[in-house]
């Protein structure tokens, strides 16, 4: 009988810190996860995309650990192979260890300051968006969700409207509400949750796109709401989250 390969060592940071090696061992091991799971209860990817109501790509792609994806997507995965909270338990693990990359680099920077004695960065803040950010620090953080930073996100990920709502787990006409949203009245508290997550798990480049998104003035602001990019019919697929 053949043997499995030992995994490859992971790169340790000094002093033996987090690094994105990490996060990329813990994606690619709750990848193989879910294909062995799906594998052991005789489904193809085909099958399992269409319990869960996502593509077969986006199948392939998690368990490839190519893709971030947010909890709605292992919840749901979870129940359609009977993992019994498995899945979600790896998923709730690799999600605590991509928020703590994040502290200990803020750490890291903070350290760095005082060293050389310089103040702390501040905050430059839109109010009317309702999110801030430092130049070159750690992750974006939105303090309310309203079209301008939904749209920033979908776009620094580099998504299609279909390819954001199937990675958030809602239907394409939620993610075009939210996009046209002017008032300032934001979504639900379970929306503005799921859309702080998928901040959290993009990657560096991601984040970094969304806050230069984020600086350049909006085109869409003043947009007619009769204009053919809000008039458009989308057709949603099948609902596999509550309606925000």
């Amino acid at each position: 009988m053949a043997r499995h390969a030992p995994p490859p060592p992971r790169r340790l940071g000094a002093a033996g810190e987090i690094t994105r090696d990490h996060i990329d061992d813990a994606r690619r091991n709750l990848g193989r996860h879910l294909a062995r799971r799906r594998k052991t209860v005789g489904l193809r990817q085909a099958d399992l995309a269409k319990l869960i109501r996502y593509s077969r790509s986006a199948i392939a792609g998690v368990e490839a650990g190519r893709d971030n994806t947010t909890r709605i997507f292992w919840y749901n995965a979870d129940v359609a192979l009977g993992a019994r909270g498995a899945l979600l338990s790896l998923f709730d693990q690799l999600d605590a260890l991509v928020r703590s990359l994040h502290a200990q680099n803020a750490r890291a920077r903070d350290q760095e300051r005082q060293q050389f004695g310089m103040p702390p960065v501040p905050l430059a803040p839109d109010v009317s968006a309702g999110w801030a950010a430092c130049v070159g620090c750690g992750p974006a953080v939105v303090g309310r969700w309203t079209g301008r930073e939904v749209r920033a996100l979908r776009e620094a990920l580099r998504m299609s409207v279909r390819a954001f709502a199937e990675h958030l787990g809602v239907t394409m006409t939620t993610v075009a509400d939210w996009e046209h949203r002017t008032a300032p009245a934001p979504p639900r508290l379970a929306a503005q949750s799921l859309l702080d997550q998928a901040l959290t798990l993009a990657d560096t480049n991601s984040t970094a796109r969304f806050r230069l998104l984020l600086d350049t003035p909006d085109t869409h602001a003043h947009a007619d709401p009769a204009s053919p990019a809000r008039a458009s019919p989308i057709r949603p697929p099948h609902r596999r989250h509550p309606a925000f």
